[in-house]
């Protein structure tokens, strides 16, 4: 939610300046179930249509807000497997010896 465009699409909205909010993905607007509800409520509250170019679902109706909620549920999901990959890849790495960060940078001293 600390986004600067999303900060300034909320502000635009609480403006009545927006109708409606299209997004490619409706995971790239937020992949937390958490985050994701709370936009929603906004979206409610000033009565702000949610469309998707890929996904086909009626947020107006129940079966369309469980299936967005299935889709997000998905999409924290597979945010929080990667996460434990990318840890478990770095600790994984370490173990090795390796430096699993950019390049090392040596300090020498000439004398």
């Amino acid at each position: 939610m600390d986004r600067p465009a999303l900060k300034r699409l909320i502000a635009d909205i609480e403006a009545g300046k927006i109708d409606c909010v299209v997004v490619y993905k409706v995971d790239r607007l937020s992949r937390s179930l958490l985050d994701f509800a709370r936009m929603m409520q906004t979206f409610e509250k000033y009565r702000i249509s949610l469309v998707s170019v890929t996904r086909q679902f009626n947020t107006a109706t129940s079966m369309g807000r469980l299936v967005l909620n299935v889709l997000l549920s998905f999409a924290q999901f597979e945010r929080e497997i990667i996460s434990e990959r990318t840890r478990d890849k770095i600790a994984a790495t370490r173990r090795k010896g390796k430096w699993p960060a950019g390049t090392r940078c040596w300090a020498t001293t000439s004398t």
